[in-house]
């Protein structure tokens, strides 16, 4: 069976106090990086920013590129995802129907909370080189 890659994007949202954004979505009851899956005709830069902006209120902007993951999906499709650091210019938290929760923690809290290794991963090796 051979399987179309999903291609999403999402972004790694740090606060002024050097906190990172992580989101919890209720219907996996998982703690993930805000993003999502690419529309029709839309680039990963603008799908990274509208998928934060859908699942945590904040609009931003792109910094650096921070890398890409790879992984099968819960539908066992192959998935790649590519991250952004962003920076807030406004807005603030809403629960959505996708996202009921929001934490800012330190990087080794993070680490302790994300529910995948692909996260942790990205995390450790791409964000803090």
């Amino acid at each position: 069976m051979n399987e179309q890659l999903v291609l999403a994007a999402g972004g790694i949202i740090i606060n002024d106090d050097g906190e990172l954004l992580i989101v919890h979505r209720p219907k996996y009851d998982d703690w993930s990086f805000p993003k999502g899956k690419l529309d029709h005709g839309e680039d990963l830069e603008e799908c990274a920013l509208r998928e934060v902006l859908e699942e945590t209120g904040l609009n931003c902007e792109l910094k650096d590129f921070i890398g890409s993951v790879t992984y099968v999906d819960r539908k066992g499709r192959p998935k790649k995802v590519d991250y952004w650091q962003m920076k807030i210019l406004d807005g603030y938290f809403q629960v959505n129907s996708e996202v009921d929760a929001i934490q800012w923690l330190r990087k080794e809290k993070a680490l302790e909370l994300l529910s995948y290794s692909h996260d942790r991963e990205l995390l450790t090796q791409a964000y803090y080189r």
